[in-house]
């Protein structure tokens, strides 16, 4: 268990680099975008807007995402079961009970979401609760308070906020450069060059950081979960069942996908280390692979 713990920690720390890389991209593309345009307000605005959309993202994250899934909420007297089974797991993880929410979706899937442990959310489709074992549910429910414990659901908006900032700065400087906006007095064609390639590029990487970020936090919270159920098996058969299930789930799109336990983005993906930069999840083979390789 203490390895476990290390492994955890490392991937923490190893993560929130990532973000201060992150925040330290954005600062440095909206210099270079200030300096090709010769305007220093870009700079400021790039400062400006990350600030603002965090703090706005942060307070109604949970809501955009719920209203986005048409997830609804339950009480207990409407399914004690998964109740239960969620306000058990929270116990064990020493955190408050966390809402319960129901998406009417067949595929079977879930997600965390809120800003603290006091806000949080636990939603789950109709058809996880009905293709899935008692056992398998916990496996899933543990894995989503594990997200809630270590933080991730934060985390993730934070990322999905930074990523949001780069692709508008990106696409600001696209349009005033494709305006002839800028210092045409300077005439630094290398400069305009520079900042040209960066507005396209920016996008990409901060996309490829964002689904880093995620995968890492997918192995965590796995990790995690099966601490708090002692029983890996559960969450490793309820992962596979999810992803051999061809149900689609209506709701979910690019900007909410990385949120569920695994994509409900339905589709064959390529095993090739290329292909696995763009993908939200780690493939689930290597998910289930470590889940069974568990010593508890």
């Amino acid at each position: 268990m203490a390895t476990l713990y290390n492994i955890a920690d490392s991937n923490s720390r190893k993560t929130f680099f990532l973000i201060t890389i992150f925040l330290i991209f954005v600062i440095l593309l909206g210099w270079l975008f200030s300096y090709v345009l010769d305007s220093t307000i870009i700079l400021y605005i790039a400062v400006i807007f990350s600030i603002a959309t965090s703090i706005s993202s942060y307070w109604f994250s949970d809501k955009i995402v719920l209203n986005a899934t048409r997830a609804q909420p339950i009480k207990k007297e409407d399914n004690p079961e998964l109740y239960r089974i969620v306000e058990n797991l929270a116990i064990t993880a020493g955190i408050p009970m966390p809402k319960v929410f129901i998406l009417n979706e067949a595929q079977p899937n879930a997600f965390a979401t809120g800003r603290d442990e006091k806000h949080a959310v636990v939603a789950v489709t109709k058809g996880l609760l009905g293709k899935l074992e008692r056992s398998e549910i916990e496996g899933v429910i543990a894995h989503e308070i594990a997200h809630i414990k270590n933080k991730d659901i934060l985390l993730q908006t934070a990322v999905v906020v930074l990523v949001g900032v780069v692709v508008t700065l990106s696409d600001f400087f696209l349009r005033i450069s494709m305006w002839g906006g800028g210092d045409k007095d300077n005439n630094n064609i290398l400069a305009v060059i520079l900042g040209i390639i960066a507005a396209i590029l920016a996008p990409i990487g901060a996309s490829l950081i964002q689904l880093s970020i995620s995968r890492k936090r997918e192995f965590l919270a796995d990790a995690s979960g099966a601490l708090l159920t002692r029983y890996p098996e559960g969450l490793a058969s309820a992962l596979e069942k999810i992803s051999s299930d061809d149900s689609p789930l209506r709701t979910a799109n690019n900007s909410n996908a990385h949120l569920f336990i695994s994509s409900p983005l339905r589709g064959k993906s390529s095993k090739g280390w290329f292909s696995k930069l763009f993908l939200t999840h780690p493939p689930i083979e290597e998910r289930v692979a470590n889940l069974r390789g568990m010593k508890i």
